[in-house]
């Protein structure tokens, strides 16, 4: 039997690469086994940011009979660490470790503060239920300092691991890089939704002890292993006898650079517009569209497809020299068509346009995520990646939380004005609330619209400019 011929060798390996996910996102620097373990740190991100808004969420105000109030406080505690991920980038980007290490301690320190915050999270959450014979503030006290711990921990991991993820990562794939990232993410949260649905059916305390100490365990073990040999140790760091830039210095500077507030106005527009629907989809379908429990709970699924096709999307768009802001532009237009058809959905009865609706916002929402973070990487200096990524995850953190929060004001408020027959006939009924949210989310599709349009312009200006290239030797400008 001959040899097969080299062309057909090739021609195999280019159709194996192309059906692999993410398999072109490795190179030599940064193997593929390599960055799918580094990237496991988004699997732990992903299952934590879902046991604190979802599982924990309904346990606490259903099988714990806590008041809807206090859950509310509780879950937005975490949002208070979310600024400071701009100091904990900064701090990796000039930490000088006596073993050469930059952004390895802060990823491990933030492990070990995720897997505290849940260690003691359950104790807590029973404490403050009032299944004890302790004053009530030791379980509030207990409760609020699990949820901080587990928040900053959140924070901190995703920040130095992304920084990490963009310091192996050549800039060439970078894009694949992100697209990975986010991808793994989206997996950590559907997975761990889906099993911790399974363990904790039917509900018992222990049980939930269990399944919340289980998770911190798998958070410290899997960060570790993604952890392990990823970066190399450099102890001249340490014999540095310059002193540190200060925050302060570096923030100035990174502000002056690129229209930085445009790009975070235009990050924090963006993510508000596409996280006000969160909580609201799934009652927007039962009630007003009347579709069954097994229905809605089956569309939740379509945003986490929707934002893997348009990670897929703009991983390849990028990859052939695309611009990023065009990229989160087309992902805020995906958006607006989003929108229109939800809020279509309901005057015409149509559940087939309200799952078109729903998978076009989780399409919308992944081109634009992977756009903007691209963008922040690559008009990073050097030797401030970390403080570009903290303010990138700093924004999204807090437009996100706060947008969950205003939607469910926005729409219960208008809704019972509606109800109450304050805003007219024509408008009383049980879609006025969900539609006011989806309205304003289009007008805040535009503004970031508005916003990315001179960002695209002056982005393709400076690549283009020679004098541009030389006043900014440490930026990473290509989009490749």
């Amino acid at each position: 039997m001959s040899p097969p011929r080299p062309q057909k060798v090739w021609s195999w390996r280019n159709v194996g690469a192309g059906f692999l996910p993410f398999a072109d996102a490795a190179t030599a620097e940064l193997p593929l086994g390599r960055l799918l373990r580094l990237s496991l740190f988004q699997v732990t991100v992903g299952m934590a940011a879902v046991l604190l808004i979802g599982t924990l969420n309904r346990v606490m105000i259903v099988e714990l009979g806590l008041p809807a109030w206090l859950v509310a406080a509780m879950i937005s505690l975490p949002l208070v660490f979310a600024p400071f991920r701009m100091l904990v980038g900064h701090r990796s980007d000039t930490h000088r470790s006596v073993l050469g290490w930059k952004r390895a301690p802060y990823l491990w320190f933030g492990s070990l503060m995720q897997f505290g915050g849940l260690a003691i999270m359950p104790f807590a959450l029973i404490l403050l239920s009032g299944d004890s014979h302790g004053p009530p503030i030791v379980g509030q006290a207990g409760a609020a300092l699990a949820f901080l711990m587990t928040g900053a921990g959140l924070h901190t991991v995703q920040t130095s691991g992304l920084a990490l993820a963009t310091d192996l990562a050549p800039e060439r794939a970078r894009p694949k890089v992100v697209a990975l990232l986010c991808a793994m993410l989206l997996v950590g949260s559907v997975g761990s939704a889906v099993v911790f649905g399974l363990l904790l059916h039917p509900f018992s305390e222990l049980r939930l002890i269990k399944v919340v100490q289980g998770a911190g365990l798998l958070t410290l073990v899997v960060n570790g292993i993604a952890l392990w040999k990823q970066e190399a140790r450099d102890p001249s760091r340490s014999l540095d006898a310059a002193p540190a830039p200060s925050f302060g210095e570096r923030w100035a500077a990174y502000a002056s650079t690129g229209r930085a507030g445009r790009r975070l106005l235009a990050i924090g527009m963006g993510t508000t517009a596409f996280s006000m629907q969160d909580v609201l989809l799934e009652p927007y379908g039962g009630r007003v569209l009347h579709l069954p429990v097994a229905a809605t709970t089956s569309l939740t699924a379509l945003p986490a497809i929707g934002g893997g096709a348009g990670l897929w999307l703009a991983a390849r768009s990028l990859a052939k020299g695309s611009d990023p802001y065009r990229v989160a532009g087309f992902g805020a237009a995906a958006g607006l068509a989003a929108f229109a058809c939800v809020i279509l959905a309901a005057p015409t009865a149509s559940p087939g346009l309200f799952a078109l609706g729903v998978s076009l916002v989780g399409l919308g929402a992944g081109l634009f995520a992977h756009g903007t973070l691209t963008a922040s990487m690559n008009m990073a200096r050097k030797d401030a990646t970390g403080l570009a990524l903290g303010a990138w995850g700093a924004v999204q953190a807090l437009a996100a939380g706060l947008a969950i929060a205003s939607g469910g004001l926005i729409s219960d408020g208008v809704g019972a004005l509606a109800r109450a027959g304050r805003l007219g006939v024509a408008l009383d009924g049980g879609a006025t609330g969900y539609a006011a949210v989806y309205a304003l989310e289009l007008l805040l599709l535009f503004v970031t619209l508005v916003a990315l349009g001179p960002l695209a312009r002056h982005d393709r200006a400076a690549s283009a400019s020679p004098a541009a290239a030389l006043a900014l030797p440490a930026l990473t400008r290509t989009s490749a």
